[in-house]
Order: C-alpha cells, then sequence, then structure tokens
C-alpha cells in the first residue's frame, strides 16, 4: 500500500517534484503528507525485513539498532512537518466548506418554502423563518471570518488537544436551534404568549443540562491533567471521528450514546418547532430526563478515562540462549508497567519522544520496526539497553511518556 501511495503521488506530480512546490495548493500540502507517509512506510517495511541496513553498523546489533531507530526518527520528523502543512490546508478547506454549507442550507430553505407555496400561496410564516435563517448566517459567516486561522466554524467546537469536542458540539447544536427559534418566532411580533415557560421548560432544562455538561467535561478533563491522572497528546488536526471516538481513534459508547440521544431529542424539537411555529416547541419531561441520564453516562466516563503511567518491574531482558545473569551496562532491560504509549501516541513522532530516565542519564526508547508496526515501545512493554555512563550500584528507573507524565521510580541494582 506504500508503494502504491507513492506511485499515485509521483504520476500526478513527478518523481522529484517537491510536494510544496505548487506554491498555495492545498491539494500539494495533503499529497505531501501521504507521500511522506507512503515512504515512511516503505522505510519502516524495508528495515523490518533487514534491508538498507550500512555494512559498517550491520555487525554489531546494538549500533544497528540504534541505527534503524534514528533513521525512523528522522523519517517520522518528516512526516509531522507534512503533516503540519495539510493540517493548515485542511482548516482553509473546512472554513470554506463550512461556510458553503451554512449558505446551502439558507438556500435549500428557501427552495423548500417555495416548493411547498405553490398550492397554498406565500404566507408570513414561510417569510419569517426565511428572515430568521438570514439573520443566523450573516454573524456565522462574520465568526467564520474572524477565525479563518483555525477552520471558522471550527473554532469553537475544537478542544485545546486540538480534537473536536463532544460536548461542545452537542452544545452548539442545541444553542444554534434555540437561536433560530427564539429569532423565528421573534420576527413573527409573536405575544409573550408563545414564550410562556410552562410549555417550553423541557427545552431550558435540555439546553442547561447540555451547557452545564460542556462546561463540566472541560473541568474535569483539565483537573485530572493537572492532577496527573490523565494523559492528552495533541491531535494533528481535528477530525469528524472525533465526536464519536476516543483519543486514539476507537468509537467510544459514551460519546456515541450521548450524541445519537441529543439529537433524536433536538431532531423531536425541530418536527414540533416546524408543526407549530407559533411557540416554543415543548419538550416532554421524559426526553429531558433521557438527556440527564445520557448526559451523566458521558461525564461518569469522562471521570473515570485513563490514568496515570506506572512502572511496575524492571528485569534484564534475556534472549534465546543467554544464561540468568545480573544487570550489566550495555545489557538491555525491559520495562514492565502500563500507560507508556497514551490514547493518541501511538504514532510514530510521538513513539520517538518516550525517554527512560536511568539515574542521571536520559535514555530514548529505540524504535524496533516490524511488518506492519514496531515491537518497541508497547503500551505495557519498553526495551532500552543500559548506557555505559550508568554508574554500577542502584539506580533508579522512570519513564517520561509523550505526555510528559513522569512514572514511579523504580530501584535496581547495576553489577560492575
Amino acid at each position: 500500500m506504500a508503494v502504491q501511495e507513492a506511485r499515485q503521488y509521483g504520476g500526478r506530480h513527478g518523481a522529484g517534484e517537491h510536494p510544496t512546490a505548487c506554491a498555495g495548493c492545498a491539494h500539494c500540502g495533503e499529497t505531501g503528507h501521504r507521500r511522506a507517509v507512503a515512504a515512511f512506510l516503505a522505510r519502516r517495511e524495508e528495515l523490518a525485513a533487514g534491508h538498507g541496513v550500512p555494512a559498517a553498523v550491520a555487525h554489531s546489533p546494538v549500533a544497528a539498532r540504534q541505527w534503524v531507530s534514528d533513521e525512523l526518527a528522522q523519517s517520522a520528523r518528516a512526516v509531522t512537518a507534512h503533516g503540519r502543512e495539510a493540517g493548515l490546508a485542511w482548516l482553509a478547506r473546512v472554513r470554506t466548506g463550512s461556510l458553503a454549507a451554512v449558505w446551502a442550507a439558507v438556500l435549500a430553505l428557501l427552495l423548500g418554502q417555495a416548493l411547498t407555496a405553490l398550492g397554498t400561496g406565500w404566507t408570513a410564516a414561510r417569510t419569517a423563518g426565511l428572515c430568521t435563517a438570514l439573520l443566523l448566517a450573516v454573524p456565522l459567516t462574520a465568526a467564520a471570518h474572524a477565525h479563518r486561522a483555525r477552520g471558522g466554524l471550527l473554532a469553537p467546537l475544537t478542544g485545546e488537544d486540538n480534537r473536536l469536542s463532544t460536548t461542545r458540539a452537542v452544545a452548539a447544536a442545541w444553542l444554534l436551534f434555540l437561536c433560530y427559534t427564539l429569532l423565528l418566532l421573534t420576527s413573527r411580533s409573536l405575544t409573550t404568549s408563545a414564550f410562556g415557560l410552562s410549555g417550553a421548560a423541557g427545552l431550558v432544562t435540555v439546553l442547561a443540562l447540555v451547557s452545564a455538561v460542556a462546561v463540566t467535561a472541560r473541568l474535569v478533563v483539565s483537573t485530572r491533567i493537572a492532577g496527573l491522572r490523565l494523559q492528552k497528546v495533541r491531535a494533528d488536526r481535528p477530525r469528524a471521528a472525533d465526536l464519536l471516538c476516543d483519543d486514539s481513534g476507537r468509537a467510544d459508547l459514551a460519546d456515541v450514546q450521548y450524541v445519537l440521544v441529543s439529537g433524536a431529542v433536538l431532531a423531536f424539537a425541530a418536527v414540533r418547532l416546524a408543526a407549530d411555529p407559533a411557540r416554543l416547541p415543548e419538550l416532554p419531561w421524559s426526553l429531558a430526563l433521557l438527556v440527564a441520564v445520557s448526559a451523566v453516562w458521558h461525564l461518569a466516563a469522562k471521570c473515570t478515562e485513563g490514568g496515570p503511567p506506572a512502572v511496575h518491574a524492571v528485569v534484564r531482558a534475556r534472549e534465546a540462549g543467554d544464561l540468568d545473569a545480573p544487570i550489566r551496562t550495555g545489557d538491555d532491560i525491559e520495562i514492565r508497567g502500563h500507560g507508556f504509549v497514551p490514547p493518541g501516541a501511538a504514532g510514530p513522532d510521538p513513539l520517538t519522544r518516550l525517554v527512560v530516565r536511568i539515574g542521571p542519564v536520559h535514555a530514548h526508547v529505540p524504535l524496533v520496526p516490524v511488518p506492519g508496526g514496531f515491537a518497541n515501545p508497547t503500551d505495557t512493554v519498553l526495551t532500552v539497553p543500559l548506557p555505559a555512563d550508568v554508574e554500577p550500584g542502584r539506580v533508579e528507573v522512570s519513564v517520561v511518556t509523550a505526555a510528559g507524565f513522569e512514572t514511579n521510580r523504580v530501584t535496581i541494582d547495576v553489577a560492575d
């Protein structure tokens, strides 16, 4: 697959053309990133098969492993650099696409009202609905222009980790619906009875719930990060999948149910508004309770997800045929624990930032490629050679992850 991607890029741009040769071309930034990824994958597979290692270091397994790790680390940094360029191009495209979606929705509303007015004629309610859509589209366009460097309308929905926030997206959807409803009722010059709290208490309750969840979720995450109980690695760019997945890209049941329940109740409210546009839509208390249960589930998952990394034990790595012996300088040590590769840090560049602190020495964890991935490092086991600068005696070992968290320290004895 890596070779096929590289060939496809070469067919479009030429074998020797730089991925950013077309100035201002977003396509070049993205294809440049794909080309860098394809080159990294091809290089990783080549080194995993034992090919491409210089003869000067091939005779020494330790030197060969270090050379392979440095080669992959350099290639990973190139992928990250191209990824930043592709991310900027993607944000520019999203800003344009979001504005197009807003005005396409206004046009669709106009066409829908024109088609439905063929038999009954144009009414004041249709005029009010169209004017309300225009009143919302103008400030949304201005907001997108103000935040054009961060993706336009995507900026308020993006968290500090550069991922789309599920709670912010849900709260924003309810806020837009409520603003549209209030503007619609105001444009029709209805009496104050249309804004009665008795009928709209459920709607107000749901808006308060989703808003409180958005604020509380941010507070919970920031507090757990500050308390060293949650690891967060910044993403390359926001993705739509962030709304339904965790940081590692796997579907998260708590996020999925929160989006589905909130979306279903919002659709119910929209149908009620379309059926009776003369008053605030009335939500049954049963639906408000359903949203509350869904919100509690989502917050409970936020409070329990993740955890700090920890080292359980450090032992001497033993290959087949080796004799049992104490740890000495130059030996490989195997660090067993959990949380060494936090969610979102399984890419090659975050893996190169893993560091093992052995006494006063900081040893970077070598990348050991295998077909389809890496044998080292993993989330539960790290293997590093004991540096020559480590003095014999009792030394402390800890791990610093890509998120900047340092584990507990485990003492080992280094023999002469």
